[in-house]
């Protein structure tokens, strides 16, 4: 299929070195190890690689976590919601106090092979449409560009200006197309908008493979409290509506790039 699909935070993985530094010696404690990977698991981007489960599309699905690389962050990135964090995002530290981290080597291993696969499945030309999938807090985290906020159902980050990373002519049918195909689940949700670069205007990967291969790409948001209870319990049968709705949109976008 000519549509290319990635979760560059759908994972709740840590490497045993990166555990080890953040838990030291209670690494070996089962419950330490549980607790951890839960709070990990759940401030990514849960069961995004469900959402985004298009078959026949190509698709890359991180395999770490957000919080031993963000692949949606420039490799150059030092900020504190950075490529490689060290918080979470209440802000609390991942790391004990004093803690020193080989950055350097965790791009080189994670960051660089992740993006070699997704140069890889864009040589040839043969992709025309990429979409990158993540998930957001139903309000702005503390560590956020809107705090507090609350956020829309759905978003379409397509950037804008020199940054536009999908056609602006067609960004209006895009939004409306996503309006039709989740209206199935906003019509009976909390929040039922699909926004526009709001509360981001750019996706880096959208942007980064849009200005090295040309394909036309942009990020999809799904608000979690969709699909998530408060405790943080999959709502199932919301995950599978809102993948069904995905795949619909998915091939109303592909249409409008390709026609």
């Amino acid at each position: 299929m000519s549509l290319l699909i990635l979760t560059p935070h759908s994972s709740g993985q840590l490497p045993a070195s990166v555990m080890h530094q953040m838990l030291g010696e209670r690494v070996y404690a089962s419950s330490a190890r549980e607790d951890l990977q839960r709070r990990i698991f759940l401030d990514g981007d849960p069961y995004t690689e469900l959402l985004f489960l298009v078959p026949g599309a190509r698709t890359l699905n991180a395999p770490w976590s957000r919080f031993v690389v963000d692949l949606n962050r420039e490799r150059g990135d030092s900020s504190d919601n950075g490529v490689v964090k060290r918080t979470g995002f209440d802000r609390n530290a991942l790391y004990p106090a004093g803690a020193a981290l080989d950055a350097e080597d965790r791009l080189r291993r994670y960051w660089d092979s992740f993006d070699a696969q997704v140069g890889a499945e864009l040589q040839g030309g043969s992709v025309r449409l990429m979409i990158v999938g993540h998930s957001m807090a139903s309000h702005g985290p503390a560590l956020g560009p809107d705090q507090g906020k609350p956020r829309p159902a759905v978003t379409l980050m397509v950037g804008e200006g020199e940054r536009a990373t999908f056609p602006p002519a067609q960004v209006q049918a895009l939004q409306a197309a996503a309006q039709t195909s989740f209206s199935g689940v906003l019509n009976s949700a909390e929040v039922s908008r699909v926004a526009v670069n709001d509360p981001w205007t750019t996706d880096d990967l959208s942007l980064r493979y849009h200005r090295a291969a040309g394909v036309p790409a942009f990020g999809v948001e799904f608000n979690a409290g969709l699909y998530l209870t408060a405790q943080g319990q999959p709502r199932d049968e919301r995950i599978q509506a809102l993948n069904a709705g995905l795949r619909d949109f998915a091939a109303q976008a592909l249409a409008l790039v390709s026609g």
